[in-house]
Order: structure tokens, then sequence, then C-alpha cells
């Protein structure tokens, strides 16, 4: 129902600085298209695509393309979804928007807005990808919203923090308590995590203090980029 995974879509103030705190952690710059008249631009390891705008909306948002997206969308409030925004026409760029039971956006766009990675992207210095996080307490109601749109919850796990799980063709998403962190996080894994953070350490990334508790601070970290973005690293995920 959603379409392809395009990106997670960030907004920042300062998009100079955040493409370039991005690139120190190895992501790589993706061509864009000319749809948005504000600054864009979007970063990747090769499998998740940041797209970085800066411009006022809800963010982070989770964002897909759907071709048709004006007449699609009528599937989104047949399902009981009800729309936050919509904004198609002839002369407009067709999307619509709305929030899942976290609170958490979701946008589904008429056409992509920055072109495929060539060959030769590689994983960042933060590791591979592993999913997209969100905080709420009620699992059940999330697995209920996230399923019927092509998600399968995997069930709860506790490692390495009590966390539901949700896999797709496209990306991987997660739920996790509010008390582990009250915020979306980009979560990383890497077998050879510490090197990596120590890597990153020497390169002057500096690590946030609200490490989630329990975590091991040798093999796990937290970064706060400059729009507010959060990145865990850890080194494995279950």
């Amino acid at each position: 129902m959603l379409g392809k995974f395009h990106e997670i879509s960030v907004e920042t103030p300062d998009i100079a600085e955040s493409v370039a705190f991005y690139e120190r952690l190895g992501f790589t710059q993706v061509g864009t298209a000319d749809t948005w008249q504000h600054p864009y631009g979007v970063l990747t390891d090769g499998k998740l695509f940041l797209g970085l705008h800066q411009f006022k909306f809800p963010s982070p948002t989770i964002t897909y393309v759907h071709a048709d997206i004006a007449a699609h969308s009528h599937a989104f409030e047949k399902h009981g979804i009800e729309l936050a925004w919509k904004r198609v026409g002839d002369d407009a760029f067709n999307e619509v928007g709305f929030f899942d039971p976290s609170g958490q956006p979701i946008r589904v766009q008429e056409a992509p807005t920055h072109f495929a990675a060539g060959e030769g992207v590689d994983t960042s210095l933060c590791g591979d990808f592993a999913e997209y996080s969100m905080p709420n307490g009620e699992f059940e109601a999330m697995s209920a919203f996230w399923e019927p749109l092509g998600f399968v919850a995997m069930g709860e796990n506790d490692t390495p923090y009590v966390r539901l799980s949700m896999t797709s063709d496209h990306i991987d998403l997660a739920v996790h308590r509010p008390r582990t962190l009250d915020a979306p996080m980009l979560v990383f894994a890497s077998a050879d995590m510490g090197e990596r953070i120590d890597r990153l350490r020497a390169l002057g990334v500096e690590f946030s203090a609200d490490l989630p508790r329990g975590l091991d601070p040798r093999h796990s970290a937290l970064i706060a980029a400059p729009e507010g973005t959060a990145l865990l690293l850890v080194n494995s995920i279950e």
C-alpha cells in the first residue's frame, strides 16, 4: 500500500553542516531532482537514504513513492487512516501524509526526488543500517497499524533492549519503549562496533551521554547529528 521506500526525510536548519557531518561518518551524496524549492540534499550508506531538507515540516518523516498517488490516496482512507495532509492536482507535486500511533509522520509522494546511488557506495563508519526505531510503549497498537501497510511484526525482543521489530522488503522498522530513548533512532549494527567507535572518536565525533541504559559503552554509542537526529550504534541486533 505504501509503495517503495524513498528516504528518511529530516529537517535541518543548516544543510551544509548536516551534509558535512554525515560525510564525516562515511555517507555519500547522491544526485537530486529540482522538485523542491528549498535546499535539499540526500546522503546514503548504500542502504539507508537520508533526505536533508532546509525547510520546516514534521521531522523525521518516513517517505515513500507510489505512482498515481492522487487516486491511491483513497486506499488509505478506506483503510481507516486519517490523512493529515493531501496535496494533489495537475499543477502540484502530489503527496499525502499521515501519522502512526506513536506520532511518526509518513509521507507518500508521486515520484522520486533523488537518483539511485551508483556502484561503489559502501557501509558507513557507523556499520550496517539495521532499522529505524520509534518510541512507543504500545507494541500491539503499532504492529496493528503497520502490518496492513506491508510490514511483518517479528515479535518482542529484549536484545539489545526491549523492542518490537517489523520487517519489510525495503526498510525494517522497530518500536522501542520511550524510557529507552524518547526519540526516533537510526540504528546501526556491526560485530566490530568497538573498533568503529574508537575510529569515530579519533575523527572527533562526539557521543551523547544519553546512551540507553544497559548498553555497554565499549561496544555501543549514541550520536546526535547537528539537526538532532539520533544514531544508535550497537554490536548486534536480534
